[in-house]
Order: C-alpha cells, then structure tokens, then sequence
C-alpha cells in the first residue's frame, strides 16, 4: 500500500513581520467573513445549484422548475426561499404566477467561475 505524502510542516518559529503585516492589512471584518459564509452555504445544496443553473437563461416560475428538475413544487418553492433570503433569486409577480430569475449578473459569475474551477 502505498504511503500518503504528509504535508509540509514549518520547523521553524520565525514569524515574517512583513507577511504577517501584509495579510493582517488584507483582511475584511469578521461580518462580511459571516455574510461570505452564508452565500457560499447557498451553494452547499446539489438542488439549490441546479436551480440557479436553470435560471441563468431567463426566468421560470416554480411549476417549470419543478417539471425540469423532477422536483415537487413544494421542495422547490422549499428551495427558493433559502436563496431568495440569502439573496440569489428574485421573482415577479404575474397574476397568480410567480416567475423567479437570478438576482444579478454576480450570481451567473459565481457559478461559472465554480463549472469552470471543476472542468479544469
């Protein structure tokens, strides 16, 4: 069997000012790391993505994403609300139908830049 390569370990206990500057001058406030950390939990759910990934044509109402999907329209409309509240979708009213899009060019950017990271 073969042995797994242990990562590299630093031996020694100089700390870099500079660097450590450097990174410290780079960092953001602990609640836009909070915020982050929420939109990418978005992004934590298989369904949740197919559903943005079906939205980045146009906008459908939940009785398409359900017959796309294979879905009920109850786990889709489940679904919509997680991304609606973490700001991902948004939706017109039509008389009694509800169509729902993407809810800026950033969401499509994401997810592209997430297909193209794992197609590489």
């Amino acid at each position: 069997m073969a042995r797994r390569e242990q990562p590299p370990l630093c031996s020694s206990e100089v700390i870099h000012e500079d660097s450590v500057r450097a990174a410290r001058d780079h960092m953001t406030t602990e609640e836009e790391y909070l915020s982050l950390s929420s939109l990418y939990k978005m992004f934590g759910d298989p369904t949740r993505i197919r559903i943005l990934h079906a939205l980045l044509p146009g906008e459908l109402c939940v009785c398409d994403l359900a017959a796309l999907l294979g879905l009920t329209k109850s786990a889709v409309s489940h679904q919509l609300k997680a991304l609606r509240l973490g700001n991902l979708v948004k939706f017109r009213r039509e008389g009694q139908v509800v169509y729902y899009s993407l809810s800026d060019e950033h969401v499509e950017e994401i997810l592209q830049m997430g297909f193209d990271h794992i197609r590489e």
